[in-house]
């Protein structure tokens, strides 16, 4: 009798397999579908989990109230408790409306918690109070109100874990782990494969209007032996996308491994917030490490250039006997060497091409080193001369100031210079 009923839940519910493990889940549900007893499903993503509850509900004595299924993981934080237990007018921005919750709507009947496992810790102090008492508070409300309703929970997490990291409550997972279903990977129900393949080439050839695809038997074998990280999600998403893709019907095992390739890495569906936390926090660690360093490097490649303008003005055959050297410092750079034949007057320019392009903004990957401008990289070794030009810039420099209220950022504006010339002009005359 009790092979019959499971033998018709099966049909029922379409589920296919004979693993033992999978008939002893069903087992379970049967057994404690009479009752109000809270039931917690375990199992990989992807295995089927969500069966469960529709079998416990729909043979105990509230199959004719309400079923709700709630996904846990895909409701943000700030709205969940709203979502679950509903809120008054007014009660947060937005809520221009009263609201019931899930456990007001499915009074009577069975909700179903998905990824229970990722309920924020107020949510499960919450969830606690209506397992222990039936009580719950809307959000916004003193009022306590009741509720009769049979609570079905699962995840794909290990909350032992989760329970250690204080992720999840321990009183709250004992609440609802009363009866435990737990659902077998696909990996350790091998003989079911071939049965789960038949059935959903038969599917989807019914689906898109084709003949269904056949395995040989070294196809089969190499399904068998595969670890299916997805479970039977991933298995039922591979038929579909063979079936639709591929003109012969007879699947070879050479044409199998284009779609699940050999030695392919195992997905973990156990996946750790905290290790997704430490990985950025690591990699932000580092970025600005780099950061840094490129810093340094521009600092000290401006030092670079300024000592080697100090070296020209005091040697005029620097440029002839360096010139290679001057371009890698400076970038694509014109030596113009003014008057060479005069004694005492040999005056050199240096004439950076790329920033003679005025009114455009320089690249983010460009260094832009303003202190060899034009104005100033006039060099010369007639010491009149320099002190001349010195005088006359210290002069527009004190004047501009003085115009600007000593702003500056507006006075290197009305310069046309940086910041950072200016304040290297007013420290190097004392300004």
């Amino acid at each position: 009798m009790e092979s019959i009923s499971i033998h018709a839940i099966k049909q029922k519910f379409n589920i296919v397999g004979n693993d033992y493990a999978l008939h002893r889940s069903l087992e379970k549900a049967l057994q404690v579908a009479p009752t109000d007893i809270s039931v917690l499903i375990l199992g990989e993503s992807g295995v089927g989990k969500e069966f469960i509850p529709k079998i416990i509900h729909q043979f105990s004595f509230r199959k004719h109230c309400s079923c709700i299924t709630v996904n846990c993981g895909a409701i943000p934080e700030g709205t969940i408790d709203s979502e679950l237990f509903g809120h008054e007018k007014g009660s947060f921005t937005g809520a221009t409306n009263m609201r019931k919750g899930y456990f007001e709507g499915a009074d009577g009947g069975t909700i179903f918690l998905d990824e229970v496992g990722e309920l924020p810790l107020t949510t499960q102090v919450r969830l606690l109070r209506i397992l222990e008492s039936g009580e719950f508070i809307k959000v916004g409300s003193s009022k306590i109100q009741k509720t009769n309703i049979r609570v079905v929970s699962a995840t794909n997490l290990n909350m032992i874990e989760s329970i250690q990291k204080g992720k999840f409550r321990e009183d709250l997972y004992y609440r609802l782990n009363t009866v435990q279903i737990i659902i077998p990977p696909l990996r350790s129900r091998k003989n079911d494969i071939k049965l789960l393949f038949k059935k959903f080439s038969n599917d989807f050839s019914e689906k898109y209007r084709i003949p269904p695809i056949n395995l040989t038997e070294e196809s089969l074998k190499y399904l068998e032996n595969y670890s299916w990280p997805g479970n039977i999600r991933q298995l039922k998403n591979l038929i579909e996308q063979i079936s639709v893709m591929e003109t012969k019907r007879e699947i070879s095992i050479d044409k199998l491994k284009e779609y699940i390739p050999e030695n392919i890495p195992s997905l973990s569906f156990h996946r750790s917030n905290n290790h997704d936390q430490r990985f950025f926090k690591d990699f932000s660690r580092e970025r600005d490490f780099f950061y840094k360093v490129l810093f340094d490097m521009q600092k000290n490649l401006n030092d670079l250039k300024i000592l080697t303008l100090q070296l020209i003005n005091n040697n005029s055959n620097f440029i002839e006997n360096n010139q290679q050297l001057m371009e890698k410092v400076f970038g694509k750079i014109r030596l113009n060497n003014l008057n060479k034949n005069k004694k005492d007057d040999t005056l050199f320019r240096l004439e950076n091409t790329s920033s003679k392009k005025k009114n455009k903004k320089s690249s983010d990957d460009e260094l832009d080193y303003e202190e060899i401008e034009e104005d100033e990289t006039l060099l010369s070794k007639n010491n009149e001369n320099n002190f001349s030009l010195q005088k006359k810039e210290i002069e527009f420099i004190q004047k501009a100031l003085m115009k600007n209220s000593g702003k500056r950022r507006m006075t290197a504006k009305e310069l046309g210079i940086s910041e950072r010339t200016l304040y290297r002009k007013i420290k190097q005359y004392g300004l």
